[in-house]
């Protein structure tokens, strides 16, 4: 007796390609989330500063920052190999729009960890090293302050644009290569 029910490996290989992408945008959104509005306010807290000087406060952000840029990287990889693997699967072309917010997104992210952190990490150690002279200290201090702020600036552009990236994962409709434009069944 021949069976009545077909199981639709393209569809389940779209859901779990959606699965898949909607797991990796809710990390990489709740990282950025996580970082700009509990653990980076956390550290320069008052309480903080009560246990730690300012100076190792610094250093702790700059580890914890250097964790959050490699998983953003992992994320951003992870984001490019969905997108190439709904193009190759499903022949769904990106759209322009979500193309280049992932450009942006995996650019902003490997400037921020391979530029500026380690830039900025060294200015730190400038301004609070004992053997700097004091013009030297001032100097770090102003440049750290300036680049801290374009870092914050960078970070809530990444925080929108991870945002928006994440909206359109979870609210995709997937074309399949026969033509239909379909959302996927929850």
């Amino acid at each position: 007796m021949a069976c009545r029910h077909r199981f639709d490996y393209a569809g389940a290989v779209l859901s779990t390609l959606r699965f898949f992408g909607i797991v990796n945008a809710a990390i990489w959104l709740g990282a950025a989330v996580f970082l700009t509005f509990v653990a980076g306010p956390a550290i320069f807290s008052p309480a903080m500063l009560e246990v730690l000087p300012r100076y190792h406060a610094g250093r702790v952000a700059q580890i914890l920052l250097g964790r959050y840029f490699i998983l953003q990287h992992v994320c951003g990889a992870i984001a490019v190999l969905h997108l190439v693997a709904e193009w190759l699967y499903a022949g769904r072309n990106p759209r322009r729009f979500g193309l280049w917010l992932l450009v942006g997104l995996v650019g902003l992210g490997l400037v921020g960890g391979l530029w500026l952190q380690p830039k900025m990490k060294d200015l730190h150690t400038v301004k609070y090293a004992a053997n700097a002279t004091p013009a030297q200290r001032e100097a770090a201090g102003k440049s750290f302050g300036l680049w801290h702020g374009i870092s914050q600036t960078a970070n809530l552009l990444m925080l929108g644009g991870v945002l928006v990236y994440f909206w359109r994962t979870v609210n995709a409709s997937v074309p399949t290569r026969i033509g239909r434009n379909a959302r996927l069944p929850n």
